[in-house]
Parts: C-alpha cells; structure tokens; sequence
C-alpha cells in the first residue's frame, strides 16, 4: 500500500493544463513513480484515521485502470493513453515497476515474485476507490496475468497485451540462446563506447516497438535509448532479460484465472507474434481476442486513441460483468437465509 505520496518537481517547459499528476508511492517497499489521470488514490494530507473513515461506506464500484509496461520501458508509455483517458473521465494510473523508470531497483533472486507483490499492493490501493481493471504490454501483459490467477486480489478484468511465453518466438528465441552475437558483446575486453551504443539503439528500438518506425515519435525513443547509456547497463539488461525468459517458463497458471480477459494480439509486433495471443486465448476458454494487423508491439505508442477507447469499454463491460457473476453467487445464500427467517 501506498507509504508515502509527494508530487513530482515541475518539469521545465511542461503545460500547467497537463492531466496527468506525477507522484512519488511506495508498493512492496519499493518506491516508485506514478502517473494519474482522475480521482486520486488518496489525499497524503489527511491521516490514516480519516483516511480509514473515508473508506468505510459502500464500496465504489466505478472502473479504475492500472497501467503496466514492459520490460525496459516506463509508466511514461502510457502517457498518450492516459491523457485520452482524461478526456474521456475515465480514472487510471500508471507505475513504473521495480528495476525500471524511475522505480527502486529490483533485488537479487526471482523477478517474478517480486513483481507479483508490488502489482498487489498497487491493486489493493486501486479498489479501495472503485473495481479495478488491469491492463498490461509484454511483461506487463504477463503480471496481469499473474495477479488474475491470484483470486484473493480485487480484479475485476483485464486485458493482456501482447504477452510473452505461450508460443516460441523470436524475443524467446534470441534471449534465452544467447547466440554469439551477444555473448561476444558482454564479453568484450574494452567496453563499446556509450556513443555507439546508443546511435544502435535509435536504429532498432523504433523498428522493434512500431508498427511503422517512420511514425516512432523522437520522444518516446530517446526515453528508450536512455536505458542503454553504455556498455555495462546493456550488459545488465541483457543478463536481466536472460533471467526473466528463464522464469517465463513456469509463470502462468491460466485455469485459475476466472476474471474476463481481453487478449490483444498485434499482426505487426516483431517481439511476440500474434500467434502467441491467439494461443492465450485458447487457453483461456471464456477470453475474447482482438487481433490488430496495423499494430506493433506497443499499440499504446502506434494508437493511443483507439487503446484507451479500447481500455474504457472493456474496463465497464468487465466490472458488470463481474459484479453480476458476484450477484448470482450470493443470491442462493440470500433466498436461503430469508426462507429460513420465514
């Protein structure tokens, strides 16, 4: 749950009539940076007793969006979606999860877990206010998934973006071999100069995240690149993602996921084929699948208009229809009791 809760500092040149709020929370124990649109999580001025008493009536029910991206990316790829999502009224946050953006590192050992329980902790905030709806990218798409199968955890939907680790792929493929390319790279006896390695990146981050990498927006793959400053943080990312790949093998347990689940899967996306979300998606019998051949592996950044009317009219239909499933659980306890009390 959330600890602590302090704006960010005015960004330079940034528009006083921005929708997002940026704030600092800590999840897990990890502290972290969050992006907001609607009502807030909570107001850090009031104490925990008020905060507790504000709680305390009938519990909301209206949708509420959590966000999560991929591996090596931030909560600032949401940023597009988000801001369509204020227009709209639609209340959602974004977090940069542990070891990425502006997020505490993460620890040694599984990285799974780790992430497991910071998503928890940022849903259990969530639903304080209204019925949470998860909605993550590659990685992201995979902790969704995750914390659907956890069914002590206030889901009520989500929607899963070109997750990795239900088809062989190429991102599997190349990672978790460590062809010669890039052991010969983390073996180098003098480190590649950081110039270098960030004038490849520019080349093929936009090809790998875009659909159409003349459209990749400057920004957005600057943001990218920064990750790869020089030699050794590439080298810890590439051990990273080795590690992560390891775990994908044994991370989901489908028949435990009960909530509705939208499965995207993106024609053009260059990491995780769409082969990979049509094979979710028959794993999960009562899924619906939405198959985009226009879209990369990011549609947040290829059509953040469409993703967040997208994200809206999933996030209302999910929360009736879990609130209707919760109704008709309870209705034959209800009649019983009144039967008895006549």
């Amino acid at each position: 749950m959330t600890a602590t809760q302090r704006p960010a500092p005015a960004v330079p040149g940034g528009r006083p009539s921005d929708p997002i709020r940026v704030s600092f929370r800590r999840y897990a124990g990890v502290r972290t940076r969050v992006l907001e649109v609607g009502e807030p999580a909570q107001d850090p001025e009031l104490p925990r007793r008020s905060l507790r008493r504000r709680a305390a009536p009938a519990r909301p029910t209206a949708p509420r969006l959590v966000l999560l991206h991929g591996y090596c990316d931030s909560a600032d790829t949401w940023r597009p979606a988000l801001e369509q999502l204020a227009t709209a009224g639609i209340p959602a946050v974004a977090v940069d999860l542990p070891g990425f953006g502006d997020a505490q590192p993460l620890r040694p050992g599984p990285m799974l877990p780790q992430l497991d329980a910071f998503t928890a902790a940022v849903v259990r905030e969530q639903a304080v206010l209204g019925s949470v709806v998860l909605a993550g990218n590659s990685l992201g798409g995979t902790m969704s998934l995750r914390a659907a199968q956890n069914s002590r955890l206030p889901i009520s939907g989500v929607v899963s973006i070109a997750a990795p680790g239900f088809v062989d792929s190429w991102l599997i493929r190349t990672v978790a071999r460590y062809p010669l390319p890039l052991r010969l790279y983390s073996s180098l006896p003098v480190p590649v100069p950081g110039f270098l390695v960030r004038k490849v990146a520019e080349q093929v981050v936009p090809r790998l995240l875009y659909a159409d990498s003349g459209a990749a927006d400057a920004s957005q793959v600057q943001r990218f690149t920064a990750l790869f400053p020089d030699y050794r943080a590439t080298k810890t990312r590439l051990e990273q993602a080795r590690q992560l790949v390891a775990e994908l093998a044994d991370a989901y347990r489908l028949d435990s996921v009960k909530v509705p689940l939208l499965v995207v899967a993106c024609g053009k996306d260059k990491l995780v084929t769409a082969a990979s979300g049509r094979q979710l998606h028959t794993l999960v019998p009562h899924s619906r699948l939405l198959v985009r051949e226009d879209w990369g592996h990011c549609p947040q950044l290829d059509d953040p208009v469409e993703i967040a009317e997208l994200l809206g009219f999933f996030a209302a239909s999910a929360v009736r229809t879990t609130q209707a499933r919760r109704a008709a659980a309870t209705a034959p306890r209800a009649v019983r009791e009144d039967t008895a009390a006549g």
